[in-house]
């Protein structure tokens, strides 16, 4: 027999629910885990009402927080910031333009504060052309832009 505790979470925890929400979860986990670190408290009428007003603000925040994300998703999908390099007649790079390369790119372009953990390439780029390059905003949102690397005229 499992004999489950319903507890109120105070935070959001990504596996269990959001702030607000009354869940089941094992007695020794709610007493050992949940409880002390403030987490959870116990799912009375009282409690309820109290996080159903805090749920209220959280839940204004998170709009807020999600049109900021929204807006700037907007503005970095389909920039385009180009670089050129010394390259063969076959188009190969003598270099490469890596993610901390296209990161100080985009910053240069005016896209704000853009870092090297935040460009997703498998590899640095070896070849002049145009590449698609992902960047990681925020949580599971993505923005697509372009790199243009152009082969510099010889001399």
């Amino acid at each position: 027999m499992s004999r489950k505790l319903e507890v109120l979470l105070r935070e959001n925890l990504k596996d269990l629910g959001k702030c607000g929400d009354v869940v089941r979860v094992a007695p020794g986990y709610a007493r050992n885990f949940l409880i002390p670190r403030r987490l959870a408290t116990e799912a009375n009428e009282e409690n309820k009402r109290l996080m159903a007003r805090r749920r209220i603000r959280l839940d204004a925040e998170e709009v807020k927080r999600n049109a900021e994300i929204d807006a700037r998703v907007a503005k970095l999908a389909g920039a385009i910031v180009s670089t050129s390099g010394k390259a063969d007649e076959g188009g190969h790079l003598f270099g490469s333009v890596s993610a901390a390369n296209i990161a100080e790119l985009l910053h240069k372009a005016g896209h704000g504060a853009v870092t090297e953990k935040d460009v997703r390439i498998d590899a640095p780029l070896k070849t002049v052309g145009a590449h698609a390059v992902k960047l990681h905003v925020f949580g599971d949102r993505y923005a697509d832009v372009q790199v243009v690397i152009t082969a510099e005229p010889s001399a």
